[in-house]
C-alpha cells in the first residue's frame, strides 16, 4: 500500500517484525513507500508509531497528520538512495558552523553567545576530539582539516535513519555540535534549541517581538523537537 491520496479501506494497522526490522500491515497488506519500496523501519517503537497514524486516518489519507511515516518515506526513498551526499551535506556544517561565527558588540551580546556557545565547543573537543576555532563577524574562517574529518566521521558513521533525524536537528539549528549533541543527550533538547536561538532572542529583546517570525521560529522549533523524538524512536528497541 503505497498510494498517499487514497481513502481509508482497512480494518487495524498493525506492525510486526520482518527481516531487517519492522513493517506496518493494513489489515494484511504492507504499507510501503511512494517509490513502492517496503517500508520497513528499525524499532518496533517507531513501527507501532506508524500504525497509530495509519489508525489515525478517518477517510482520506492525510500525509501532513503523519509525521513518522512521513520521516520513514523520506529515509528509505530518499536519504538511502544518496547517503553519501546528505552526510557530506551535513558535516560540511562543521566549517560554518553557527556557534563559531561570534559578534564583537555589544557586550552582553558576546557575553551570552560565549557562555553558551563556548561549553559546547569544549564538549565536542573533548567527546570527538575536534576542536573548532570561534571567529568574530561573518567573514568565513576555514577549520583544521582534522577537525573537520573527525566530525564527519561521526556523521558518516550514522545509519540511513539516524541521518534523516540528524538532518533536520543540524539544519535547523545551523550546527553540526548542536546536532551531535542533540543526539548524546548532552543537554536537553529544548535548552540546545534555545542555544540555536540567542542571536534572534536577542534581537527580539532589543526590538520586540515580529508575529510572522514568531510564527515560523515556533514552527521549527516544533520540527527540531520532532526530530530529537523521531531519534529516541529509532533507537527505542524494547523487549516484544
Amino acid at each position: 500500500m503505497s498510494a498517499w491520496k487514497t481513502k481509508r479501506f482497512w480494518k487495524e494497522a498493525t506492525a510486526a517484525p520482518v527481516d531487517g526490522g519492522f513493517s506496518i500491515t493494513l489489515d494484511d497488506r504492507p504499507v510501503k513507500t511512494p517509490a513502492k519500496r517496503p517500508l520497513v523501519v528499525p524499532s518496533i517503537t517507531m513501527a507501532r508509531a506508524i500504525a497509530e497514524e495509519w489508525d489515525a486516518q478517518v477517510e482520506e489519507v492525510k500525509p501532513q497528520t503523519m509525521p513518522v511515516t512521513r520521516a520513514a518515506n523520506a529515509a528509505i526513498d530518499k536519504v538511502a538512495q544518496q547517503k553519501t551526499e546528505v552526510a557530506d551535506l551535513l558535516a560540511a556544517y562543521g566549517d560554518s558552523d553557527l556557534l563559531c561565527y561570534r559578534a564583537d558588540s555589544p557586550e552582553g551580546l558576546v557575553a551570552r553567545q560565549s557562555e553558551a556557545w563556548d561549553p559546547l565547543l569544549d564538549w565536542a573537543a573533548d567527546t570527538f576530539g575536534a576542536r573548532l576555532r570561534p571567529t568574530v563577524g561573518l567573514m568565513p574562517m576555514p577549520q583544521d582539516p582534522g577537525d573537520l574529518a573527525k566530525l564527519a566521521a561521526q556523521v558518516h558513521g550514522m545509519d540511513t535513519f539516524t541521518l534523516t533525524a540528524f538532518h533536520d536537528l543540524v539544519g535547523l539549528s545551523g550546527s553540526l555540535i548542536i546536532g551531535l549533541a542533540a543526539l548524546r543527550d548532552h543537554a536537553p533538547i529544548e535548552d540546545l534549541w534555545q542555544t540555536s536561538r540567542i542571536d534572534e532572542t536577542w534581537q527580539e529583546e532589543q526590538w520586540g517581538e515580529d508575529e510572522e517570525a514568531q510564527e515560523m521560529a515556533a514552527a521549527k522549533r516544533q520540527q527540531f523537537l520532532a526530530a530529537k523524538k523521531l531519534y529516541n524512536m529509532i533507537n527505542d528497541h524494547p523487549e516484544l
